[in-house]
């Protein structure tokens, strides 16, 4: 895994070019599918809820609809966090694209309008966080303000 320690501007060229291509983001203002975890994901989500921080690379928290513990998003358009997502299909990959952000190990996949998605890897429960196209200059940014909270209240494991 490649470990990024500093708030990157851009994503480097190369994991732009080797990301595996992914889902579209949800239109602004559309509906964002609520995850159904298990009883345990779901109390470490609404943990995770409650860390979470009010700004994400400086945007304001503006949570999607429907309202829930388990989604969060900041900005518009928004970049969605959805907690208690099933396992991507994407992560039995051995290519697959990764990073490391503070402590927090993420799967990387590239989506087809440009933007990138984002799951926690080796956590009791994935969380996965969308970055939408019109954002993606930013880089992992958003990952460096979400990682204290994850690790606060994700612990490392393995997501059953």
């Amino acid at each position: 895994m490649t470990s990024f320690r500093h708030r990157p501007r851009r994503l480097p060229a190369l994991v732009l070019l080797i990301a595996a291509a992914g889902c579209t983001t949800a239109d602004d203002g559309a509906p964002v599918a609520v995850p159904s975890p298990d009883a345990k994901a779901a109390g470490l989500c609404r943990n995770l809820d409650s860390a979470l921080p009010p700004t994400v690379d400086g945007l304001e928290r503006e949570d999607p609809s429907p309202a829930s513990k388990l989604t969060a998003g900041w900005g518009n358009p928004v970049i969605i966090l959805r907690c208690g997502v099933e396992r991507p299909a994407e992560m039995d990959d051995p290519a697959a694209d990764g990073v490391e952000v503070d402590g927090v190990g993420w799967q990387l996949l590239r989506q087809d309008d440009g933007g990138f998605r984002f799951t926690t890897a080796l956590r009791e429960a994935y969380v996965e966080v969308t970055i939408p196209a019109e954002r993606a200059d930013g880089g992992m940014a958003p990952l460096v303000d979400l990682a204290p909270a994850v690790k606060k209240a994700i612990p490392e494991g393995i997501a059953s």
